[in-house]
């Protein structure tokens, strides 16, 4: 990590402390703040009040490391009370953020400071990898999934998620929580979808936002009680809060989002006080700086684990925040977060907490479950096989910064209508394409245009002026930086072409940006510049790709996969690489999380 810039010393070990230091000092003010206006609005049966730390199942303070994690799984049978029938282990597997990702795929890692890439998941080897993880412990084990399921892949978009719903009953999950892009095609069809699986449903912060009997009711029960291994557990679902902002505006309509803080400990007060639970989990969509902000709030006291999603962080040690530990899987069926829980008499006694590789060399794909994907797959695979072209470089798009992927988009978009600058969401999903080493090429599929850009929109123009492309710029850096974690969303910087920006993570909200120049030239702050973007559903039409107040708005009659086919078309193999269009001060180009300064590391 490089370093901030600080007053005082700047080496790593002291500028991990100092950010430490300060998102702590945050976290207590910003729950005192909280707690004092949840109490005022309070109601009946307790509402926002905390569980006093008596009720609290301890667990151990310090987080395993991936040897210790391995060594005591590897043991945990060993364990006395279990060899003499006192206690049993409980087992909870948690995939998040599958994204419809159908096959065995490129997956990156990051290995002695190098990219490396390796083939993961697929539902046929998620699924043999999840029956042998489940066989271990059949009576005790529960499979979660936190979301982001049924959206980004060709299948996927081709049914409306539809196609995606057998395939996870084969899998068969117990528990299931909607995630942010589950709203994509409409509420409507989000319940239809959701409430097609077999498993449980749990969301406590999604209501009816209609003018029909339904309005201000919960959608999903917002949480889910069972009795296992002689204990009750239960799990309290929330998706990201801001969705609406994140996401086209219309994919929420007849939607409202609260903030977990608004109802979270009503909730826990009932599975810990009335339903009597031992343990307490928060089944999570809200990206990884939300969750952590969260668990240093009092009122998740009471709270064991926060079993995270969204933002693809692989977190492979736990996150101790001050009442609750914080995980998350990965993404694309990558993944498989596996946490063992010895039980005795009703007290935890023991845990083990790991993040295990969906490897096709270990799981053999199991044959129904890619029988099942063929047929789904069937009545598109001519389309979704089509080749549309070549790269000769990774296609990847971890890094928060800047990505290679999303470089080849905005060149397309600035190939076919030179503008002064075009810009890309920078979705944070889609796994990698990597060149075949014998042929130095990768194949880019329809369906991996579907993984890159799962909605396919009409690209849109307008009219900025410099100041205002400043402003705006500022507002999504705070968007993916903001001190405030609650404040956070996404985790990666919105992507460009014709347009390079210098700024500083560490400084205040409003004053990170040190530079830009558009067209290689200073920005003007009183000059008009032209910008292009896919058009959001559900936007003002004077707002494009989140910035306001546009001039002489146009959509310009083709979609984002119109203009990529026709870019291959001319320019491949392309090859596509980092290109400083987008740099900070205080963090390097392949900046892998947003989450910095409390020890976690993507890998």
């Amino acid at each position: 990590m490089a370093h901030q810039h600080l007053p005082k010393c700047t080496c790593k070990s002291c500028y991990e402390k100092e950010i430490s230091k300060a998102e702590k000092e945050l976290h207590v003010e910003l729950s005192a703040n909280s707690r004092r206006e949840f109490l005022r609005s309070a109601g009946k049966l307790g509402l926002g009040l905390g569980i006093g730390g008596g009720l609290v199942t301890p667990l151990a303070a310090s987080a395993l490391s991936d040897d210790d994690a391995a060594y005591k799984e590897k043991n945990m049978a060993q364990n006395k009370a279990i060899k003499n029938g006192k206690a049993t282990i409980l087992t909870l597997l948690h995939t998040a953020d599958i994204h419809s990702q159908l096959m065995p795929h490129d997956e990156f890692f990051l290995e002695n400071g190098k990219p490396v890439f390796k083939k993961r998941g697929g539902l046929a080897t998620l699924k043999t990898m999840i029956n042998t993880l489940r066989n271990n412990n059949p009576a005790s084990t529960l499979v979660i999934d936190g979301g982001d399921c049924f959206q980004g892949g060709g299948v996927a978009s081709m049914t409306e998620g539809k196609a995606i719903v057998p395939l996870m009953h084969n899998i068969g999950y117990d528990i299931m929580l909607p995630g942010n892009w589950e709203v994509v095609y409409g509420k409507e069809m989000m319940m239809k979808d959701m409430f097609a699986y077999n498993g449980v449903k749990v969301c406590a912060n999604m209501f009816h936002n209609t003018n029909d009997e339904q309005k201000g009711d919960l959608i999903f029960p917002p949480y889910f009680i069972k009795y296992i291994v002689g204990i009750k557990i239960g799990f309290i679902g929330y998706n990201d809060p801001l969705t609406p902002k994140r996401q086209s505006p219309a994919y929420s309509k007849g939607i409202q989002f609260t903030f977990p803080e608004k109802n979270v400990a009503r909730y826990i007060k009932i599975l810990k006080e009335y339903e009597q639970c031992q343990m307490v989990f928060l089944l999570t969509h809200m990206g990884l700086a939300q969750q952590v902000g969260l668990s240093n709030l009092p009122e998740v006291n009471g709270v064991d684990y926060i079993l995270g999603a969204d933002t693809h962080e692989r977190v492979r040690q736990p996150i101790a925040g001050k009442y609750a530990k914080v995980t998350e899987p990965g993404a694309f069926g990558s993944f498989v977060a596996k946490l063992d829980i010895v039980i005795e008499q009703g007290v935890v006694k023991d845990h083990t907490y790991q993040l295990l590789d969906a490897d096709p060399e270990q799981y053999r794909e199991d044959e129904e479950m890619k029988e099942l994907v063929r047929q789904a797959r069937e009545p598109y695979k001519k389309e979704l096989d089509r080749v549309i072209g070549k790269t000769k470089t990774p296609l990847m798009r971890y890094y928060v910064i800047e990505t290679p992927m999303d470089n080849f988009i905005t060149d397309a978009i600035m190939w076919k209508f030179s503008p002064d600058i075009a810009l890309s969401n920078g979705f944070r999903f889609c796994p990698p394409l990597v060149p075949d080493p014998a042929t130095g090429m990768a194949d880019i599929t329809a369906d991996f245009l579907w993984s890159m850009l799962p909605v396919n929109n009409e690209a849109k123009k307008g009219w900025v002026t410099g100041q205002q492309l400043w402003n705006w710029m500022e507002k999504e850096l705070q968007n993916a930086f903001a001190k405030d974690p609650a404040k956070r969303f996404g985790g990666w910087v919105v992507r460009f072409k014709g347009m390079e920006v210098n700024f500083t993570i560490g400084k205040e909200a409003g004053k990170r940006v040190n530079s830009i120049k558009i067209g290689g030239r200073p920005i003007d702050p009183m000059k008009e510049y032209s910008i292009i973007a896919c058009e959001r559903e559900g936007d003002p039409d004077t707002t494009i790709c989140r910035l306001d107040n546009v001039k002489a708005p146009q959509k310009l009659g083709l979609t984002m996969h119109s203009i990529i086919e026709e870019y291959l078309k001319k320019f491949s193999p392309i090859s596509p690489k980092l290109e400083g269009r987008c740099t900070a001060t205080d963090a390097p180009a392949q900046l892998l999380t947003q989450l910095m300064g409390i020890g976690y590391t993507f890998r």
